[in-house]
């Protein structure tokens, strides 16, 4: 099991380390899920070699969330550590189709997940057999329970996880009353959108509008960090309901791939982290750092790379290096 490394530890291994792996190749891709377009971008290894397919990851994000985001900066330390990784726009998100938009639907990225692993199959450069997931915050919940579904996901590593299930929604939400609040929103917004046909967004992050999904976070809110140009800060409201009843937990007795999980006891609901861990079955590792945020899991140096160098050494174990034989 691996052991809880100190963010200061990290830090310093951090700023130790000079990377001087050559920047990947990054090819735009479109490909279909239930009949919409989704529009991706392909890490490739500067070292790729046509002739020996690669084990190849799908990298997916926080909620409400674009490819350019959080998803390309693991995409590309995947990518720099020898793997193929696939980053995607979800339907209704940033590039891809679909007519609903901002609207947060964990059935329908669940569905989108498995028709990336189903691409990324098709792919000259991947081995099929050596296919794995990398979920980042909410997209965990939407990775795992896409694994539990479909065996052509070999093996699954989450960052900074928010995993829930109603108890632990009660807690993050503000017990029974905040939960019923927010589905009673929800509600009133999806009668609005079926009796007119128009969403009416809400800004998704915001420092100063308390009516925003995500008040007063950071990078979201930081034009350096997660508020970029191809970030549209809306969303639709309507989602809390689906969100709120959403189980990622009750994926773990069914989950058979290798799995590792990396997080901090100063991030996102760590119960959740925990009370899945103990349910698994699988073969399972968990790495824990010490004082690290969430956001900081999103873009900071050190935590990305020791999430990145746990999440290589996870994958090399159980999917291969580049140029192995599939198993």
């Amino acid at each position: 099991m691996f052991k809880a490394l100190t963010f200061a530890a990290a830090t310093a291994v951090a700023l130790a380390v000079s990377n001087t792996v050559a920047a990947p190749r990054v090819e735009r891709v479109t490909f279909s899920s239930h009949g919409e377009q989704l529009v991706g971008e392909l890490y490739l290894p500067e070292d790729l070699d046509a002739a020996k397919p690669r084990p190849a990851l799908v990298v997916t994000g926080a909620w409400m969330t674009v490819k350019e985001q959080m998803p390309a900066r693991y995409a590309r330390e995947m990518a720099d550590r020898g793997f193929v990784a696939l980053t995607f726009d979800f339907r209704g998100w940033g590039e891809s189709g679909g007519i609903r938009r901002q609207y947060e639907d964990p059935k329908a990225k669940i569905a989108d997940i498995e028709a990336a692993v189903a691409y990324l199959a098709t792919r000259p450069e991947t081995d099929q057999d050596r296919i794995g997931g990398l979920g980042i915050c909410a997209s965990s919940g939407y990775m795992v329970t896409a694994a539990a579904e479909n065996a052509a996901i070999k093996s699954v590593a989450l960052v900074a996880p928010w995993l829930q299930d109603a108890e632990v929604v009660e807690q993050a939400y503000g017990g029974r009353h905040g939960v019923a609040r927010l589905e009673a929103a929800s509600d009133a917004a999806e009668a609005a959108y079926r009796r007119t046909g128009k969403q009416a967004f809400l800004p998704a992050a915001s420092l100063s509008d308390k009516r925003a999904i995500m008040f007063k976070v950071p990078y979201y809110t930081e034009p350096d960090r997660g508020m970029i140009p191809a970030w549209r800060n809306e969303a639709d409201p309507a989602f809390w309901r689906g969100w709120l009843t959403f189980d990622a937990i009750q994926a773990a007795t069914r989950l058979h791939q290798p799995f590792l999980m990396v997080h901090s006891e100063a991030a996102a609901i760590p119960q959740g982290t925990h009370k899945f861990y103990a349910r698994l079955t699988s073969s399972r590792q968990e790495l824990w750092l010490d004082n690290v945020t969430q956001f900081d899991f999103y873009d900071r140096a050190a935590p990305v790379k020791a999430a990145s160098d746990a999440a290589a050494a996870h994958f090399r174990a159980t999917l291969g290096s580049a140029g192995e034989a599939g198993q």
